[in-house]
This record gives structure tokens, C-alpha cells and sequence, in this order.
């Protein structure tokens, strides 16, 4: 792997705030992004990123090359929270299981948008319609994860949820709802129109994603102390499948020739796991489930692994392709 890669990806900015926030947890500092704050940076990031998709989606119309880079996606979005349930079942409960396999399923904002932003910084396009991609997969995983959990599980509370209900929850969840719902205004707003909001949804964006991943840094930090006594074997599990969940996906998209930037980034989509959206679900769909077992594993594993290890590790195997 090219040294200057990953030197230039350790001293982007952004990561460098990551990094500060994981600092200040470890040195136990007094310096706190204010929660109201923390999800008005979530909202600002989901809305910005989903406006800005659905603009590129509109240009770039509903193309053979858009419709298979989706079907990748959604594809993937079922196929790996189906075989992370039966290899988690060898350590965990059939609750915990299906939970984390639904949180490994679907895909982390922060992660696509600071892959996003790589790209952008060494000037490598992607379509539009990535982020349709990343709006599409997150109600797969959940609705496979519970699935896998009621032909599994011998407790019959878990009837009560209906599937309808659940999917219900999943799209009327805050964070799908602006990005879908900030795409969909993207694609039929003005360009013109859209012109006028362009410094906030362009020009401060990067900003923001640093303070935003300044807080994502000392929450990680926190969760993963009381992580460590669930074993290694989450630990492994992980960084271990999102690797190879992505390097599956790097090969599928070479060979249905996907571009490189849409390519990269299904990649990144496939290997992050959502401490945000599938979370907020499964609270309702899975109550049985331990919130601290799939959340710290998303937050304070595998979202610093990608940051730190995955962006770069997956833009060059790409490139060797």
C-alpha cells in the first residue's frame, strides 16, 4: 500500500478531530460537545449529504450503470446480515445475534460521508445516486435481523411486532427520514434555486464533519471501556467481517465494471455498520437485544476502523484492480 496514502489520510483534518475527541476521553479533559449540538451536527450532515445526492441523482438520471450500483447495495444489505447471524450464533443468544448482524447490515452515515469526502479531496467523481444507496440499505438489515430472530427464537413476544410496523419504524426514524427526505428535495428542487443555499450545504461542510467527528471520537472512546469485557470475539467480528464484506463487494462492482468512486464507496457502505438508525429500531423490534453489545461494537470498533484502516486499505485495493 502507497505510504503517502495513508500518511495523507491519517493528517486529514477531520481525522485528526476524531483522533483529538478519543485524547480528551483518555486524559478524562472537561471538553463536551453539548447533545443538542451533537444532533443538530447529525441532522446538518444527513441533510447536506442527501440535498447534495439527490441534485447529482437528477443530473445523472436513472442510468443502467445507477440502477446496478443500487442493486449491488440492497443486494449486499440482506445477504450479510444473513450469514453474520448464523456465525455470531456460535457465541451469542439468538436476540443479540440478530441485532448485531441488522447493525452490520446496514451502513454508517459518518463513515460514507468522510469517504465522500476523501474522494473529493483527490478529485475522484461519484454519482449521485450513492446516496439513495446508502438511504436504501438501511431498512434490509433490520427487517432481515428480526426475521432471523422470529424463525429462530422460542419466545413468542417477539409476534407481537409485526413486520409492516417495524418497517415503519425504520423509515419514520430521524436520521432516514432527512436523508431520505433531503434526497427527494434534491432531486426535484430548482438548480437555480438551490444555487442560494449552497454555502451551507457546500462550503462549511467540511467543518462541521470535524466537529461533528471531534464528539464521534469521545463518545467511541467512552463505549469502548465498557466494551472490553464482551471478549475478543466481538472485537475480531468487528473489523474482521467488514473487511471482507468489503473486499466481496470491490470485487462484484470490478466485474459488473462499476466506476471507481461509486465502487469505493459501496464498498465503505457494506463495510460500516449503523449506530444510529438500526439502533433506534431495534430498541422497539428487540427489546431482548443489549444495546451494549451492538453499539459499542459499531461505534468504537469498526466506525475508527474504517476511518483510520478501511478508507485507505479499500481505495487501494481498488486501485490495484
Amino acid at each position: 500500500m502507497n505510504a503517502e496514502l495513508i500518511v495523507s489520510n491519517l493528517t486529514n483534518p477531520t481525522l485528526l478531530f476524531f483522533l483529538l475527541g478519543v485524547v480528551a476521553t483518555i486524559i478524562k479533559s472537561d471538553l463536551e460537545i453539548p447533545p443538542q449540538i451533537s444532533k443538530f451536527l447529525s441532522l446538518y450532515l444527513l441533510f447536506s449529504i442527501g440535498f447534495k445526492g439527490g441534485m447529482e441523482l437528477s443530473h445523472s438520471g436513472l442510468t443502467q450503470e445507477v440502477v446496478v450500483t443500487l442493486g449491488i447495495a440492497i443486494v449486499m444489505a440482506m445477504v450479510v446480515p444473513f450469514y453474520s447471524y448464523f456465525i455470531l450464533r456460535r457465541k451469542l443468544d439468538v436476540y443479540n445475534a440478530g441485532a448485531i448482524a441488522a447493525t452490520y447490515g446496514s451502513v454508517s452515515a459518518v463513515t460514507f460521508i468522510t469517504a465522500s469526502t476523501f474522494l473529493q479531496d483527490k478529485g475522484i467523481a461519484f454519482g449521485g445516486h450513492m446516496v439513495a444507496g446508502m438511504a436504501l440499505m438501511e431498512s434490509p438489515a433490520i427487517i432481515i435481523g428480526v426475521i432471523l430472530i422470529r424463525r429462530f427464537s422460542d419466545d413468542a413476544e417477539h409476534e407481537h411486532h409485526k413486520i409492516s410496523h417495524i418497517i415503519r419504524e425504520a423509515f419514520s426514524n430521524g436520521s432516514v427520514l432527512m436523508i431520505l427526505g433531503s434526497l427527494l428535495i434534491g432531486i426535484v428542487a430548482d438548480s437555480k434555486q438551490a444555487e442560494g443555499i449552497k454555502p451551507f450545504t457546500s462550503d462549511i461542510f467540511k467543518g462541521f464533519l470535524a466537529v461533528f467527528l471531534l464528539d464521534m471520537g469521545m463518545l467511541a472512546a467512552k463505549r469502548f471501556k465498557s466494551f472490553r469485557g464482551a471478549g475478543w470475539f466481538l472485537t475480531a467480528f468487528g473489523i474482521v467481517i467488514p473487511v471482507v464484506n468489503a473486499i466481496v463487494t470491490i470485487f462484484i462492482a470490478h466485474a459488473f465494471h462499476v466506476p471507481q468512486g461509486d465502487a469505493f464507496l459501496l464498498a465503505i457502505l457494506v463495510s460500516s455498520a449503523s449506530y444510529i438508525a438500526v439502533p433506534a429500531a431495534l430498541r422497539l423490534a428487540v427489546p431482548q437485544a443489549d444495546p451494549g453489545m451492538y453499539i459499542p461494537m459499531a461505534l468504537a470498533v469498526t466506525f475508527p476502523f474504517n476511518i483510520v484502516v478501511g478508507i485507505p486499505l479499500y481505495y487501494w485495493l481498488l486501485s490495484v484492480l
